[in-house]
């Protein structure tokens, strides 16, 4: 049952907008008016922020007008008064060089969105990739109480018969394309039948891992992440959103209540578990120095030592998030998981982590594995070092090919994505099975924003030769939904100068995962005269949002924040006044 009430409505944030009896409070009172609100509607009622991410060019939320409405009703049936504020909506689909660059900007918005208006609480609404890091982010530096509602992921795609996964099977059948396997007739039907509700990627990608981070971390009602946005249940879950954000404004239940060391472990866990994405590295890092937790790469390294992969899950497994929902959803798999987590952490909805999975069952074991019979026995991603990534790098290795997690070859190098996409299909380009893709400059700063570039396409004629992996380095990042034996987020990135920067053409690389290794095997005394012959580049933006975030944004092992917004970096922001 709810706790009591620790709030009066005199102690309400919102009070001081609307409840002081001066000249500006009945500005505040006159305008509300002036949209068709009596002061019935808010007097002594908490006052909720939606918080909403849904654009016209955004599929992934094209329920969320919908959505929105069925929150409000939960806020109203609640005794609360909700106020839907529009927020940047970050379509993955579309936004150009990347959603990435962006991240920051939404989660600066929505932090001041917060800070500035009359709210004493929000609903979060997101889901596309880079919208749930974003919103969280936001809300973690301005602790308001807050409760995250994700999108819920797409339907299953078909054709002819087939399950098709979001962009996994993109890549799968454009590389089939590309070998002349299929032709464009079949290649448009894809087109058709890969995408058929709203809803984000279905597979395991950014946004499903993101959104069950979310519900690991606490941040959402039990169960939410795992239900299909089309699913009618979805709706009913945006409600009790609505119902409990009110609950949490007068307990004063906010993210630095339920936030600790150990709920982001759980975190790890989870995403461990269900062979996430590699971009959770970067935003779970994000995310915990916003909370005030230091949380280093090395982290999810050892937490990966240590857990299996059970969900069966593309692009890791063979299933896809309906079945998930189906099979028991995040819940079951959180109960098999059970000894590897804190349960006592608390969450939104006032219980324990443990309590809110008491009685959750797997309904097929296929498709959420037991931990006797896992998809892989090790954690989906490994943290590497070496020469080449002194500050780490990171790979999916339950998505590569297990004959690369060990190989050493000659570096092919790209200097640039275009260099890559003007030459990858040369035949004369000097590539065999054997050789080691290097893309530069495609970094944080070099992309920029850090785009997922990082799984180079085979090259064609390697297509037809039946090459479907190899060994690909970039210090970018890869879709959640990619595959392959792809090292991503090398760090320190190349346009600053790091090693990656000094790699040529015909270098040996050697990888072992499994010795968690990635070695430049070039002498030291050849690296040093590369590094002084090296020239920085010019800096990509030279005004603007852009300038901004090349001035400031930190490095992947440190979560691409700007430095300036993780908590500890100078005075609290302060309240704004009213006068």
């Amino acid at each position: 049952m709810p706790e009591q009430r620790k709030k009066k409505p005199e102690d309400l944030r919102s009070h001081r907008w609307y409840g002081v009896r001066d000249l500006r409070s009945f500005g505040h009172r006159s305008r509300a008016k002036q949209m068709g609100y009596g002061r019935e509607d808010w007097a002594g009622k908490p006052v909720i922020a939606i918080v909403n991410t849904w654009s016209d060019i955004n599929p992934c939320h094209s329920h969320f007008k919908q959505r929105v409405e069925e929150v409000k009703r939960g806020v109203w049936q609640a005794g609360g008064f909700p106020v839907e504020l529009p927020a940047m909506s970050l379509s993955e689909p579309f936004v150009k060089p990347t959603t990435m660059l962006y991240r920051n900007m939404l989660a600066m918005e929505t932090e001041e969105l917060l800070r500035c208006h009359p709210v004493d609480g929000a609903v979060l609404l997101g889901g596309c990739d880079k919208t749930t890091p974003a919103l969280l982010m936001g809300a973690f530096s301005m602790d308001l109480p807050a409760i995250f509602v994700p999108a819920g992921p797409m339907l299953r795609g078909n054709w002819r018969g087939e399950t098709l996964g979001s962009g996994s099977d993109t890549w799968k059948y454009w590389a089939e394309l590309r070998a002349g396997n299929i032709d464009e007739a079949a290649w448009e039907e894809i087109e058709d039948g890969i995408a058929r509700s709203p809803g984000h990627c279905m597979t395991m990608g950014t946004a499903s891992t993101m959104t069950s981070v979310a519900e690991a971390l606490g941040l959402t009602l039990p169960g939410a992440a795992s239900i299909p946005a089309a699913d009618s249940n979805h709706s009913r879950m945006a409600s009790r959103s609505g119902r409990r954000i009110v609950e949490m404004v007068w307990q004063d239940l906010k993210p630095s209540g339920i936030l600790t060391a150990a709920s982001f472990d759980n975190a790890i866990t989870v995403d461990m578990a269900l062979g996430g994405s590699t971009n959770a590295i970067v935003h779970i890092i994000a995310m915990a120095r916003r909370a005030g937790i230091d949380l280093k790469i090395d982290r999810f390294d050892e937490l990966s030592r240590l857990v299996p992969v059970i969900a069966n899950i593309r692009p890791s497994g063979a299933y896809l998030m309906e079945d998930f929902y189906y099979a028991g959803g995040l819940r079951a798999l959180l109960a098999e998981i059970k000894e590897l987590l804190d349960l006592d952490r608390l969450t939104v909805n006032g219980r324990t982590l443990g309590e809110n999975i008491a009685g959750a069952e797997i309904h097929d074991d296929d498709v959420i594995r037991r931990l006797s019979n896992p998809v892989s026995p090790a954690g989906s991603t490994a943290v590497l070092r070496g020469n080449l990534a002194p500050e780490g790098a990171v790979i999916k290795a339950s998505a590569a090919e297990r004959h690369l997690w060990q190989h050493t070859g000659p570096a092919v190098v790209f200097e640039d994505y275009n260099d890559m996409a003007a030459r990858i299909d040369d035949p004369a380009l000097p590539v065999t099975g054997e050789s080691v893709l290097v893309l530069k400059n495609a970094g944080p700063l070099g992309g920029p924003g850090m785009p997922e570039w990082g799984q180079l396409p085979i090259p064609e004629k390697l297509l037809r030769q039946g090459v479907r992996d190899m060994v690909r380095i970039s210090d970018a990042r890869m879709s959640g939904t990619s595959y392959g034996t792809c090292v991503l987020h090398v760090s320190p990135e190349s346009f600053t100068g790091g090693p990656l920067a000094l790699v040529r053409d015909g270098d040996p690389i050697h990888l072992d995962v499994s010795a968690r290794k990635l070695e430049l095997q070039v002498d030291e005394a050849e690296l040093a005269r590369r590094r002084a012959e090296w020239t920085p580049p010019e800096p990509r933006y030279g005004r603007g949002y852009g300038a901004m975030f090349s001035r400031h944004v930190t490095q992947a092992h440190e979560g691409c924040d700007f430095d300036y917004l993780e908590t500890g970096a100078g005075e609290p922001v302060p309240e704004p006044e009213i006068h």
